[in-house]
């Protein structure tokens, strides 16, 4: 099987239902299927062969989801590439993972010395005249993209993802999440970003409808194109929905008509979690999910109400753990390295050895998250491996104190970070985001109120955003960087 092939199943069974919508143009189910077979064909005329890796590196258009179903049924292993990116940038990633070919738009600039092909009108034109009919690779096993992690400054990593990776991971959607071919799916993150890129192949999958409405847009252009297109479903990153809890409730009223809000790539806080609910949409969900493993576990509206700060219970088939230093598995209720393992996950990272050896341990992939798993299964994060800070000594976890500080009336949004210290190695340094006027000493109380005073932090940075990379995750070490010695 190849994923493509549910395409042209949907062509057969509902071939004037709309599949992809951006603005006002629109492709049904049997043009999108007949348009992939023939822009495949066309792939492969170019001297591509299968298996071979070309990067994408596209607006976020028609286009664009087109040519990621057609690298899929061509067998070519598709390379995730933002436009957005220098072409420095482009040639850093492009050639680690060895592209053949980089697809991008008209007049782009080449990405180094590699070949560029234009997605252009002379494309459009050898398209229409491509046959549809090739011998298309058709196997599971079949490599289908490397899923890069974030952030692209020096050696990257992706993990080869295989067709049967992602079907797997087609099934949570399904199961868990509810995804389903009457779905008017709502893509407004960029299509390179995992979470925007799957769920659109996921719902194009099933035969219902993907919405486009490529960022960067103002924050009421989403709930006007939920009302607009009668969605069902749209995928967010927290930063978004932040700014849809800042507009008047007149003005997101039409998102309390989704069957489904979701939320990935950072966590939220519990009273974030509270006011979307009750704000925004009452079917808000919360999925933590990576680029190596797909969704992990999935936190429910009912469970927000009993398990404010989890990130909630496994999804179908993913088994997740938490173990000591020496891979050993720890009882609930005990901090150690998360790991999990299922269907869906990646086995190693692509070219490169050393970081696979590190990440993926005895069957299992290793995020570098530190957690917690309750009695009941339930997982709680309690911060990156790498962004413990020993202060003297002590293991603090940054979360922690990120959570005391975001349940301040006046604290939009808080980052802590270890501050290098000669004399106890690190202290602890908080960036804070604030909606209201609050000084320093007023947060120092009240995190003395709440936490061991070895965690209260050192020093305060009042800053008007947070540094943060394509999806949504802050860049600690921009921060850490920004800070004087001590």
């Amino acid at each position: 099987m190849n994923l493509a092939d549910s395409l042209d199943i949907n062509a057969r069974a509902r071939p004037d239902h709309p599949a992809l919508i951006q603005g006002e143009a629109s492709l049904d189910h049997a043009t999108l299927s007949l348009l992939v077979r023939r822009s495949a064909t066309h792939l492969l005329s170019l001297g591509l062969q299968p298996g071979d890796v070309v990067g994408l590196c596209l607006r976020d258009t028609i286009a664009h989801v087109v040519l990621i179903y057609a690298l899929a049924r061509a067998g070519l292993v598709m390379l995730p590439m933002d436009w957005r990116w220098t072409p420095a940038e482009q040639s850093n990633v492009a050639t680690h993972f060895g592209a053949r070919a980089v697809l991008i738009e008209p007049d782009a600039p080449v990405v180094g010395a590699l070949r560029c092909i234009e997605v252009d009108a002379a494309w459009d034109a050898s398209v229409t005249t491509a046959s549809p009919d090739t011998d298309f690779v058709s196997d599971l096993e079949h490599p289908l993209l490397l899923s890069l992690s974030s952030g692209t400054t020096g050696r990257p990593k992706g993990p080869m993802i295989a067709h049967r990776h992602m079907l797997r991971r087609f099934w949570t959607h399904w199961i868990n999440l509810g995804l389903n071919s009457q779905d008017r799916y709502i893509c407004a993150t960029p299509l390179y970003f995992g979470g925007g890129r799957t769920f659109t192949m996921s719902v194009l999958f099933s035969g219902g409808t993907v919405i486009l409405l490529p960022p960067p847009h103002a924050p009421e252009a989403i709930p006007e194109a939920v009302a607009k297109y009668r969605a069902t479903s749209l995928f967010l990153v927290p930063t978004q929905i932040r700014k849809l809890l800042e507009m008047p409730p007149d003005a997101t009223a039409a998102l309390g008509r989704l069957n489904l809000l979701l939320s990935s790539g950072s966590a939220l806080h519990p009273e974030e979690r509270t006011a979307i609910r009750a704000r925004l949409c009452a079917r808000f969900f919360e999925y933590y999910a990576s680029t190596e493993g797909g969704g992990v576990s999935l936190l429910t509206p009912e469970d927000q109400l009993v398990y404010a700060d989890s990130v909630g219970r496994p999804v179908y088939a993913v088994e997740v753990e938490v173990a000591g230093d020496a891979d050993n598995k720890l009882p609930p209720g005990m901090i150690g390295a998360l790991r999990y393992r299922g269907p869906g996950v990646a086995d190693a990272f692509h070219n490169d050895p050393e970081a696979s050896a590190e990440a993926f341990r005895g069957g299992w992939f290793y995020p570098g998250d530190l957690g917690e798993i309750d009695a009941r299964g339930y997982v709680f994060l309690r911060g990156r491996k790498k962004d413990i800070i020993i202060r003297g000594g002590v293991n603090i976890y940054p979360g922690e104190i990120e959570q005391a500080l975001a349940a301040h009336p006046a604290v939009l949004e808080a980052s802590v970070v270890g501050w290098p210290s000669r004399n106890l190695g690190e202290e602890v340094a908080a960036f804070v985001v604030t909606r209201s006027a609050v000084d320093e000493a007023a947060l120092q109380a009240w995190c003395r109120e709440r936490l061991a005073p070895y965690k209260v932090p050192a020093r305060f940075e009042f800053v008007g955003e947070l540094p943060r990379n394509s999806s949504g995750k802050i860049l600690k070490q921009a921060l850490v960087a920004g800070l004087p010695p001590r």
